[in-house]
């Protein structure tokens, strides 16, 4: 079934094949695409080759010639480097223009897994390769019907998860109870676990100058307490604990007092306008059929923040891709760290998270989209403004 889809896929393109290469599971998009065990042990390099018309064929070493038993095809074994080498060969005989798992000039890190040295095997073999980024997208990136469910699952969780970290350092400051970053750090991880969730990485609590990191994280040797006064951002991803599982991906905002002061206020009202900017033009597009690609989006939010003053300090793209993995395969907001002209599918997930990153202090908003066939739905909450945790 797989295999049939991908072919369908394949036969939109201007490839003749598909070549899928694996060392040690570096090519994670190897596996989801042809529905391989990402379990199972593969010391040694494969190949497989799916053409639009004819037979798949297959390249595995003698030390694990099962790897590929589970696809269609054509199987060849080989034992040494010569003999790999020469059997590459043959796979590739016929073939003129490939897609692979590579990226022109290394810009979508997410599609290079397919090393140079393998490429250049290819190019001298006589057979032109090209990026395999849109396939990739439409074979790996769409989401079933379940795992849209999957995703708006999480999404009621992690909010509900969110509300409980609000509600513990709110408790604990007005008890006169220390808490610092690192233990609401453990306690969201234990919160996660408890809700029947997984997640790759311990979520981002981070204070004032230490939100101007993107990606702060605390340590138990590097603790910061969360005391009266202080700007409070988590970031938060997880997915069910469940096979094929989508990951939801928010960030929020608060402040430890009962009035949210003007400078972060102010600075929380430009992200969200960046915000509400990006998706009310990709909801735009949607309703009116319009192609859209991830670079469009990044502009618009990105706009606005310039305009405000603030382009600087928009240290990040727009947005990434969510998937099985927080970070997807499929298409970026992005016009800032790479140039991403991958169009928007439907059924595809993606974070729209822009930032103010100050020398002083950080502030983001987070929410996802799940594009659907004619409109888009925005999971997790759509925060308005900094919330005021001691608030009457």
């Amino acid at each position: 079934m797989e295999i049939e889809r991908l072919r369908a896929i394949l036969a939109e393109s201007s490839c003749s094949a598909w070549l899928f290469a694996d060392f040690r599971h570096s090519n994670r998009i190897a596996y989801r695409a042809l529905g391989l065990d990402e379990r199972q042990i593969a010391s040694r390099r494969w190949y497989y080759l799916l053409p639009k018309h004819g037979t798949p064929r297959k390249l595995v070493s003698a030390v694990e010639p099962g790897v590929l038993d589970s696809l269609p095809g054509e199987k060849h074994v080989y034992r040494t480097w010569q003999e790999r080498e020469a059997g590459l060969g043959l796979l590739l005989a016929g073939q003129t223009r490939i897609a692979a798992e590579y990226s022109p000039h290394g810009q979508n890190p997410y599609i290079g897994a397919v090393d140079a040295g393998t490429i250049e095997l290819v190019r001298s073999l006589g057979v032109e390769v090209v990026s395999s980024a849109d396939l990739v997208q439409r074979a790996v990136a769409v989401l079933s019907e379940r795992q849209l469910e999957q995703h708006r699952e999480a999404s009621r969780r992690l909010i509900a998860i969110k509300d409980r970290a609000f509600a513990a350092v709110r408790a604990a400051v007005r008890a006169e109870r220390p808490l610092t970053d690192w233990q609401l750090q453990q306690h969201l991880l234990a919160w996660i676990e408890e809700a029947g969730m997984v997640t790759d990485h311990a979520p981002e609590v981070a204070t004032d100058g230490h939100a101007s990191d993107p990606h702060f994280s605390p340590a138990e040797d590097r603790q910061t307490p969360i005391v009266p006064g202080a700007v409070l951002l988590l970031d938060c991803w997880a997915k069910l604990d469940e096979p094929g599982a989508v990951y939801a991906d928010y960030t929020w905002m608060a402040y430890v007092g009962e009035r949210t002061p003007d400078r972060p206020a102010a600075l929380f009202a430009v992200v969200a306008a960046a915000r509400d900017a990006a998706i009310e033009f990709v909801q735009s597009a949607v309703r009116t059929g319009r192609t859209l690609r991830g670079y469009e989006v990044d502009r618009v939010a990105r706009e606005v923040v310039t305009r405000a003053g603030y382009g600087d300090a928009f240290i990040h793209r727009t947005g990434h891709n969510i998937g099985q993995d927080v970070h997807g395969e499929g298409a970026n907001l992005d016009d800032y760290e790479t140039h991403d002209e991958r169009l928007l599918l439907a059924n595809t997930c993606f974070s729209i998270e822009p930032g103010i990153y100050l020398p002083d202090l950080g502030v983001r908003s987070e929410v996802n989209v799940l594009l659907l066939p004619s409109d888009i739905e925005v999971t997790g909450e759509i925060q308005r403004a900094i919330v005021p945790l001691l608030a009457n």
